[in-house]
């Protein structure tokens, strides 16, 4: 019997496992992004582009900047980083943004960029997550970009070879400056290049066609 695929992408979280529990025991589900709790490709393609750029995950420091409170993609890769030994993972961006439970997952907390990028490998910017956010989180985007969007002063602080990476789709001058986003340290082209081929690779397995 050929498999059959049901992929899912919902804004509510855990709306795939819900829908795993009701379909045909050979129907597989894949979870392509449940509202704020996971995305595992885009956590297996971040996982991919990190080891094609540094190879070896015990040695490095991530640096996860932004909008960690409403992220899927924060959710999977910090789940996948500590699985596969990064000795030091920090979730950087102003206290509305940045849960406080984060600490117990041995996340280090920063509120500042200075902190949070100071040294670091790896640089993964988040989207702002307007259309999650309710209320006032933020003061303005002009003022998140002031504190924390990723200008070419604020990743000298970085190590030299720190690669910049972002989920996409970016917003200019929010998160991350246009020199950064085209500059020599983004592989955000590359990438999304990997995604592709990864979420290829889910459906090829799931397929059975291990060729």
């Amino acid at each position: 019997m050929h498999a059959d695929m049901f992929i899912v992408r919902h804004a509510e979280s855990g709306a795939p496992y819900l829908i795993a529990q009701h379909v045909a025991p050979h129907v597989h589900v894949v979870n392509a992004g449940d509202g704020r709790h996971a995305h595992p490709t885009q956590g297996l393609l971040d996982m991919y582009t990190i080891r094609h750029f540094k190879r070896d995950f015990t040695q490095l420091r991530v640096a996860i900047v932004g909008d960690i409170v409403h992220s899927r993609v924060a959710r999977s890769d910090i789940h996948a980083l500590t699985t596969l030994g990064v000795p030091e993972i920090r979730a950087v961006g102003p206290k509305t943004l940045v849960p406080g439970d984060l600490s117990a997952m041995g996340v280090r907390v920063c509120h500042t960029m200075e902190e949070g990028i100071k040294d670091a490998d790896v640089v993964i910017m988040l989207r702002l997550q307007n259309e999650r956010m309710s209320g006032a989180m933020l003061p303005s985007a002009g003022e998140f970009f002031k504190s924390f969007g990723l200008t070419p002063e604020k990743l000298a602080l970085a190590k030299p070879d720190c690669i910049v990476m972002h989920p996409g789709p970016i917003n200019r001058g929010v998160e991350i400056d246009s020199a950064v986003a085209d500059g020599s340290h983004s592989v955000i082209l590359p990438q999304v290049t990997f995604g592709i081929a990864v979420r290829m690779a889910v459906m090829s397995t799931i397929a059975g066609n291990q060729a």
